[in-house]
């Protein structure tokens, strides 16, 4: 739940303090009208501090902003009770529904606060596979699933910056003609202690070796067709071996996606809606959607003229289920399950036509909120390899530049004496991998490149980190100095100036980010603060400075830090304070 205010566009509180602004811009989100972006949320701060009878401080990383909207009038401002009851400004006990109404009546409507109401918002942030095994269970993580991995990671952070309730969920592809061949391979060539041993190279193994002889031995194709007709009818050996191989891979998954800093709220697969694909087909029939051609398949006429110019397949003619059916099944699932206001689908760019069709089927059936289901696509990585050669599983890719940046921390002379340099050097490895690969539109390949990935120098994730370690440095060395409130306008000059502008973009940069469901927004505005802040650190010195000017740079330099962090882990990356 949470409470949405709505400001007076006439009137502007002319009052609000320097400092108070400064603040804010640390912590803004989308905010339209910035004109009266500060006003308003001070004045929204004091008036939680003094309901809630807690330090106004607390109140300010929780306040978010509304993305505008073309369609309807919006608030301005968003707080989740959720949150306020996280951080104890809030009860925990009771029903959260009349603690919202509740917090929204006893807010002070005046000139800048026109309207305070109580209200939910919640998005279904959709991580999922290719058809061809991107990730598939009983396969190693490729190194080309890095790029659904941190770019569904980033739209989430994203949404949930925007204050968003964002459920993430990884859809695994573990059904499928795949697992027939899987299946009967395993039962050729498989041995159940190698698989104890080392679990997903040996499957890896039988998976290409039974696809090998598949190539040229009619009998095999037979083997693994029959087996997936035995998974289809639930057949209690060839689940146990299905259940086996799954369980094997999530624990391995789970483990990649700890090192990328990546979570998901629920893991789930075509299995789980494999049994509700009946249910699909029975409406897609009752509607009288669902054709068969002369072959013996089910389709959708997709055309809209009747002429099946254009159709989907949902039914094999031996009866079994497709992917799209059981996507259609797991849209179905999805909206029943969460009640989504928004679905978001984060795949390579070769399945677009796929969800071109999925959403125009679930429109066919009737299911208007279908138009909010949206497809992110992506384009290819070309290049991505390793010293041992064209070794492309993201696990040896992540050791890959982790070595690879260690190597180059010890050879350089700036870099300081770690405690644990080797997770330094994976954090900063993985932020190189990740802004390399959000600098450009997602739709577009790239050819990877290691050196210029791991430059400490120009618009590299290694520079992200580098400032921000520096400027932890700078306001570790002056800590004793440091004021939380302080008045920033003896910052005069243009370097100050052009910074403290940069840093009211902040929150545009979020909108823009968010309406496009692209990074390369806010890479480049976190690119662009890091160059301002490297030379006003040069230029505006600390040490030396009248006690009013030093303070006011301090502040500066604070709000660039915190900005440049609360950007840095939107885009999934985890900021270093030493390196």
């Amino acid at each position: 739940m949470a409470c949405f205010f709505r400001r007076s566009v006439a009137l502007q509180v002319q009052s609000v303090s320097l400092s108070t602004f400064s603040t804010f811009s640390t912590f803004s989100r989308t905010l339209t009208h910035s004109s009266t972006r500060p006003q308003l949320i001070a004045i929204l701060v004091l008036q939680l501090a003094k309901v809630c009878e807690l330090p106004e401080d607390v109140f300010i990383p929780l306040i978010s902003a509304v993305p505008v909207s073309k369609k309807q009038s919006a608030a301005d401002l968003r707080v989740s009770v959720n949150s306020l009851v996280q951080n104890g400004a809030v009860a925990a006990d009771g029903d959260l529904q009349t603690k919202t109404q509740a917090l929204a009546d006893q807010m002070r409507r005046d000139a800048v606060v026109e309207e305070v109401v109580a209200g939910r918002g919640k998005v279904l942030e959709q991580l999922r596979s290719d058809p061809d095994g991107s990730p598939n269970i009983a396969k190693k993580f490729h190194a080309g699933h890095l790029r659904s991995t941190i770019i569904g990671n980033f739209i989430a952070n994203l949404k949930k910056a925007l204050g968003k309730e964002v459920i993430r969920v990884n859809y695994l592809g573990d059904w499928g003609m795949q697992f027939g061949l899987l299946g009967a391979g395993f039962e050729r060539f498989g041995s159940q202690e190698k698989l104890r041993r080392r679990p997903l190279e040996h499957l890896f193994e039988v998976y290409v070796q039974v696809n090998r002889e598949a190539e040229r031995d009619e009998s095999v194709r037979s083997a693994a067709a029959e087996f997936f007709r035995r998974l289809e009818r639930r057949e209690n050996q060839a689940l146990a071996l299905w259940r086996q191989f799954r369980e094997i891979t999530v624990d391995e998954y789970k483990c990649i996606y700890e090192r990328l800093g990546v979570h998901f709220d629920h893991y789930s697969g075509e299995a789980f809606h494999h049994h509700q694909t009946q249910n699909v087909l029975d409406k897609l029939k009752t509607r009288g959607l669902l054709k068969t051609t002369e072959k013996g398949t089910g389709v959708v006429d997709l055309s809209g003229t009747g002429d099946m110019s254009s159709y989907a397949t949902l039914v094999r003619s031996d009866g079994t289920s497709l992917y799209i059916t059981r996507d259609v099944a797991a849209a179905l699932y999805r909206k029943h399950r969460f009640g989504f206001d928004e679905m978001i689908y984060v795949t390579d760019k070769s399945q677009t036509i796929h969800f071109q069709q999925l959403f125009q089927i679930l429109q066919a059936m009737g299911h208007q909120w279908a138009d909010r289901c949206v497809h992110v696509a992506f384009g290819l990585v070309q290049g991505m390899s390793t010293r041992r050669g064209e070794v492309v599983f993201l696990e040896d890719v992540l050791e890959e530049a982790c070595s690879r940046m260690l190597n180059n921390m010890r050879h350089s002379s700036t870099s300081k004496e770690l405690e644990d340099p080797e997770q330094t050097a994976e954090t900063v490895g993985i932020s190189a991998l990740i802004i390399q690969d959000f600098k450009g539109p997602l739709m577009s390949d790239y050819k990877f490149d290691w050196d210029k990935v791991l430059q400490a120098q120009g618009d590299t994730g290694v520079f992200l980190q580098y400032t921000h370690a520096r400027l932890c440095s700078l306001l570790r060395r002056h800590a004793s100095e440091t004021q939380s409130c302080c008045d920033v306008s003896p910052l005069v000059d243009g370097r100050s100036v052009s910074l403290l502008q940069h840093l009211l973009r902040y929150d545009e940069v979020l909108l823009q980010s968010a309406n496009e469901l692209q990074p390369r927004h806010l890479v480049n505005y976190l690119m662009t603060l890091s160059h301002l802040a490297a030379s006003a650190h040069r230029e505006l010195p600390v040490k030396g400075s009248s006690a009013a000017v030093a303070q006011a740079r301090l502040s500066l330099f604070s709000a660039v830090r915190s900005v440049l962090a609360n950007g840095m882990r939107i885009l999934g990356i985890t900021p270093v304070e030493k390196m």
